[in-house]
């Protein structure tokens, strides 16, 4: 199995896209350690899965906003495992609003959600594989950011922001083996869109599937020569 061995931490990995992504990684032979706030999300992701996977996946309490938490959550998975090989970055929000109408508590909120969960866990991980010299780090983006499309726009800067910290430490551990590489989902098909868009055109929407296939794409040993990629789904 591809990832037979490995260890990955995956934030927002009790979401429609976060659970697709740790089941492909479980799958693979990967332990999976997953932080989760809501203990009936991290009891519905264990049963969904075969013994197997449920033996392989390690959900832990912990708020990935608090640097404090994430930090014991990523030295709990080093002192039980010794390693952190994958990290994806799957915790997300998405809030619709104009400049005028997006009061600061709601701007505060999408940058937390999108962009400082994604630096909180980065920052926790990367020492891990540096010293290893090597490691994979998987983050989501959005392709309504490239370019930024009117609307919603705190939620637009703050995927911007994980694009460009994407490719900024892709250029900082180019050189001690660990990738940095962003996918860029359209709408995906998930029970929150469906419910926040009751009436929309679904024909287009994407798979939570088809983007956790790329993503465990860039977290496997073919794509050690990929880096700093925006790969749009």
């Amino acid at each position: 199995m591809e990832f037979a061995g490995k260890v990955a931490v995956v934030t927002g990995g009790t979401g429609a896209l976060g659970q697709a992504i740790t089941r492909r990684l479980l799958a693979g032979g990967s332990v999976v350690a997953v932080p989760f706030v809501v203990p009936a999300e991290a009891e519905a992701l264990r049963a969904s899965l075969p013994a197997a996977g449920r033996a392989q996946l390690h959900a832990i309490p912990a708020d990935v906003a608090d640097p404090a938490a994430i930090d014991g959550l990523i030295g709990g998975v080093l002192a039980r495992h010794r390693r952190v090989d994958i990290l994806v970055c799957a915790v997300g929000g998405f809030a619709a609003g104009d400049l005028v109408s997006t009061p600061p508590e709601l701007w505060n909120r999408m940058l937390t959600l999108n962009l400082t969960t994604t630096y909180l866990a980065c920052r926790g991980a990367l020492p891990a594989m540096l010293r290893a010299r090597s490691g994979r780090v998987i983050t989501i983006a959005s392709r309504s950011v490239v370019p930024p499309t009117a609307g919603f726009l705190a939620y637009t800067v703050a995927k911007a922001g994980v694009i460009a910290l994407t490719q900024a430490l892709a250029r900082e551990v180019a050189p001690h083996g660990v990738t940095v590489n962003a996918v860029l989902p359209s709408t995906m098909d998930t029970p929150a869109n469906r419910a926040a868009m009751p009436d929309a055109d679904r024909s287009g929407w994407v798979s939570v599937d088809s983007v956790a296939t790329v993503v465990t794409l860039l977290a496997g040993d073919g794509a050690r020569d990929v880096t700093g990629a925006l790969i749009p789904v």
